[in-house]
């Protein structure tokens, strides 16, 4: 016995043949990426960012509450008491705390001594559940690789994309990764939120995603220049944008569901993780169409290297009806109105068939 298998036809967020003017904004996009990385350099150079323990150096502890609900600000207050300057604490769940101690002076006895002060203020009705020490010497280390991570990767994507494409596209892929990153970083500092290793993850995780949308588009960028030889470069850009655009949406959106669930149901401890990568996917979405790609047309990129064995024969393909609006068709030629209204008779006086 067999059963009839329903059949489902994939749901096409933009239809074929969309044709939405992207490149229409490429100078307003530019301008305002130049102006909002220009205003992130500013507030990394003057405002700074808020270091965690990571890279500032001190005493981090997690611990659990052995009854009941802890309550934060009073153990802010009994904290704050101690004298070992800015203790920041951050609940994760009813009964977990997190509590981070700024570098004490005096080396490393000093911060086994602030680790005894807290949990000596904290008494029996708290269980220690992880203790970290970061040293300033530990601190720097891990601020400098943190910064040659970025870097590091920035130029082997550059590279990649280099060989695989061409020089135009490397440019135009490593400034749009390098405004990803700016502007992240740029609102961490500008308001203060914490920056420490996870934000440095979160920003190499964000590279990975924007330039795979970048070379998504680009690709088909590629693919139309070999097609399309005689279509304008605008014209080619704003095309290979929209066949691309069902996959851009639906990745960018996916992402960004589970994004905000992290940032919603994450807690304390993954909000600024969370943030990052959330900030990181739509800058970096908007970066791919608006930056990346229209900067092919200002770099200029060159036809004759990606052009292929057709367009060496003078050969290419007609460009599709749909992304000319303007198309009519040619006037079919006149018959002469002899030929047509010439009745043919036949022997036997019937009309003989045309």
């Amino acid at each position: 016995m067999f059963f009839p298998i329903p059949t489902f036809k994939g749901l096409d967020i933009f239809p074929h043949g969309t044709q939405i003017n992207f490149m229409r904004f490429k100078g307003t996009c530019l301008a305002l990426s130049v102006i909002l990385s220009i205003l992130s350099v500013l507030a990394m150079g003057v405002i700074g960012f808020n270091y965690g323990v990571d890279f500032k150096g001190g005493t981090l502890i997690e611990v659990q509450a052995n009854d009941g609900k802890v309550d934060v600000s009073e153990l802010r207050n009994k904290l704050s008491e101690l004298g070992l300057g800015s203790v920041q604490i951050q609940s994760f769940s009813d009964q977990n705390v997190l509590i981070r101690v700024e570098t004490q002076p005096g080396g490393e006895e000093a911060q086994q001594a602030a680790r005894t002060k807290i949990v000596d203020a904290l008494g029996p009705g708290f269980e220690q559940r992880r203790v970290e020490i970061v040293g300033p010497a530990v601190s720097s280390e891990l601020k400098r690789s943190g910064t040659w991570a970025v870097i590091g990767s920035l130029i082997a994507i550059s590279g990649y994309v280099w060989l695989r494409f061409d020089w135009q596209f490397a440019a135009g892929a490593i400034l749009s990764l390098l405004h990803d990153v700016v502007v992240v970083a740029g609102i961490f500092a500008l308001f203060q939120l914490e920056f420490d290793l996870s934000i440095v993850a979160a920003l190499l995780t964000v590279l990975g995603y924007s330039i795979n949308d970048t070379v998504v588009i680009s690709d088909r960028i590629r693919e139309n220049l070999r097609r399309y030889k005689k279509m304008p470069i605008d014209k080619l850009i704003n095309t290979s944008i929209n066949e691309t655009l069902s996959r851009t949406f639906l990745t960018g959106l996916t992402t960004v569901v589970v994004l905000v669930a992290l940032l919603v149901f994450g807690g304390e401890v993954l909000f600024n993780f969370s943030l990052a990568m959330l900030l990181g996917v739509l800058i970096g979405s908007y970066s791919s169409v608006f930056l990346a790609a229209p900067l092919l047309g200002y770099l200029g990129v060159r036809r004759d290297i990606l052009l292929g064995s057709k367009a060496e024969k003078g050969q290419s393909e007609p460009e599709p009806r749909h992304y000319n609006p303007a198309f009519t068709p040619p006037a079919r030629p006149a018959v002469a109105a002899s030929v047509v209204d010439a009745e043919v008779v036949s022997d036997s006086g019937t009309p003989a068939p045309r």
